[in-house]
């Protein structure tokens, strides 16, 4: 059991931790920043406009701590990096708008109480996603 926890707790983990936390203060400030001032959460497209400008924000953010200091990618093709890190961030976009289409505009959850709460609910399967993804996918190569 102790070699397990080794395993998963190290640097690389911790600091995705802790960066992913700041990334999900970022998307969080943004999207709550356009629902409770200049969008409406009652409207189904005015919250997706907010979750896709809150991801831009969060992705910019994430890839730069993530390919200096999670990950510390030495790669020189920083494009092709940057498009698969997008790629798989595409990925649990898609998924966090699913779940809130599902769940505040299908369901009709969608006082202000409840878009908090799929919205936190969302984030913590976003960072286990993203993680996976960027560790099998994106920084895969990263120099010992």
């Amino acid at each position: 059991m102790k070699e397990l926890i080794k395993k998963i707790v190290n640097k690389e983990t911790i600091l995705y931790l802790i960066f992913g936390v700041l990334t999900t203060l970022v998307s969080l400030g943004v999207k709550y920043a356009l629902l409770f001032t200049v969008l409406d959460a009652n409207n189904p497209f005015e919250l997706q406009v907010a979750i896709v400008i809150s991801w831009i924000a969060a992705c910019l953010f994430a890839y730069i701590t993530n390919r200096i200091w999670v990950f510390e990618s030495k790669s020189k093709n920083i494009i092709y990096e940057m498009a698969k890190f997008f790629g798989a961030r595409l990925v649990t976009l898609g998924m966090e708008m699913l779940i809130m289409y599902i769940f505040v505009t299908a369901l009709g959850l969608n006082s202000d109480m409840w878009v908090v709460i799929w919205t936190l609910v969302t984030q913590v399967l976003i960072i286990i996603g993203n993680y996976v993804l960027s560790k099998i996918f994106v920084f895969k190569n990263k120099k010992k």
